[in-house]
């Protein structure tokens, strides 16, 4: 008895063995292949001598430059990101599947771009990054900010993909912040940091346009007001200040005027009688820089109204023939003429009566 367990045992192991052994070449597998390499790819036949069959996405590959047949291994020269996809090696004449690999071109990452900006402030920040070229393949961000020499916790913005937020652990503060953003994928990894006070990175959103009047009799003046961006979270405690421009359409250079403590202005230089384009940029009155300029908002002054023409001083007002019933010169003549014709017509045939008579 103990034999024939023993027995099981060993055919159980070896079955195990070749099972793994099978499965121990590259079938089924991914790789990462740089863009621009060589890639040697084994269709792990028994028989160097056999004769296969390799296809790409399941077109069978011919001879070419880029792709050379080397006896059962399949070579692909200078890859590109065209190339990524599953190949896969058949013995031709029984068509059987020898292994199957897939490949992603791509790169490893470069050094993000880095940048971080405030237009919450005093409450938080926020940080974005990107790279300056794809990778083609997946690539992963890890971000670590630093305050000092303490460690801060990072929010990953659910909104915005490659962003996360962080709060201010305090204000006035002397210590600089600290971001490094590291970029990670299979080909390798690369690395940004950046450091700033963070009264270097205050920046409000722009200010949003929601009036424009015009004021009666005065063909120069317009009012303007605006409202802070609804991320300044203390306008009260923190407040803005307001960088106003304008222009009538016609022209290219912009009028300026710097406006403090309110959230509107009356513009008192307009051209008269010109639509002109409006939009205001915000700061904090003692740190950071300038928002970006808000949406254009377009206005026309006063103007007044034009007195009507006189149609008879004017005649050309009149831009359409006349279709009145009224009769004409012309007609009225012939109808002032009738009654005469009959007078004489019957003074006519009386003399005819008397001289037959």
């Amino acid at each position: 008895m103990a034999n024939i367990v023993a027995s099981a045992y060993c055919v159980v192991l070896a079955v195990l063995v070749v099972c793994t052994q099978g499965h121990s070449g590259q079938e089924g597998r991914k790789y990462y292949k740089k863009i621009g390499s060589n890639v040697t790819l084994q269709c792990e036949t028994s028989d160097g001598h056999t004769s296969v069959v390799w296809r790409f996405d399941g077109l069978v590959i011919t001879r070419n430059e880029e792709q050379l047949l080397q006896g059962t291994n399949l070579t692909l020269r200078n890859i590109d990101a065209l190339q990524t996809g599953t190949y896969s090696c058949h013995e031709k004449h029984s068509g059987s599947l020898k292994n199957q690999i897939t490949i992603q071109v791509g790169n490893p990452p470069v050094a993000p771009n880095v940048l971080c900006r405030s237009n919450a402030y005093p409450e938080t920040f926020y940080c974005t990054w990107q790279l300056s070229s794809p990778t083609y393949i997946p690539t992963e961000f890890d971000i670590s900010v630093r305050h000092g020499e303490k460690e801060i916790e990072t929010i990953k913005d659910t909104n915005h993909k490659n962003r996360c937020n962080i709060k201010f652990l305090e204000m006035f503060s002397t210590s600089k912040y600290t971001v490094t953003v590291t970029a990670r994928n299979a080909l390798g990894s690369s690395s940004s940091t950046i450091s700033f006070n963070e009264n270097a990175i205050v920046k409000p959103d722009p200010p949003e346009i929601i009036e424009v009047n015009t004021i009666p009799d005065s063909p120069r003046r317009l009012e303007v007001k605006w409202r802070n961006p609804l991320s300044w979270p203390e306008p009260d405690s923190i407040p803005l200040k307001y960088f106003l421009r304008y222009k009538p359409v016609i022209l290219e250079d912009w009028q300026h005027v710097e406006v403090t403590d309110v959230p509107f202005h009356t513009i008192t230089d307009a051209y008269i009688g010109k639509e002109h384009i409006i939009q205001v940029a915000a700061k904090d009155s003692e740190v950071g820089t300038w928002s970006e300029w808000s949406k254009a908002v377009h206005a026309t002054p006063w103007m007044p109204l034009r007195p009507e023409e006189d149609p008879e001083e004017n005649p050309s007002n009149v831009s359409e023939p006349l279709t009145s019933t009224t009769p004409s010169v012309s007609a009225k003549r012939q109808i002032n003429n009738s009654p005469r014709m009959e007078s004489s017509m019957t003074l006519f045939l009386g003399m005819i009566m008397i001289l037959f008579i």
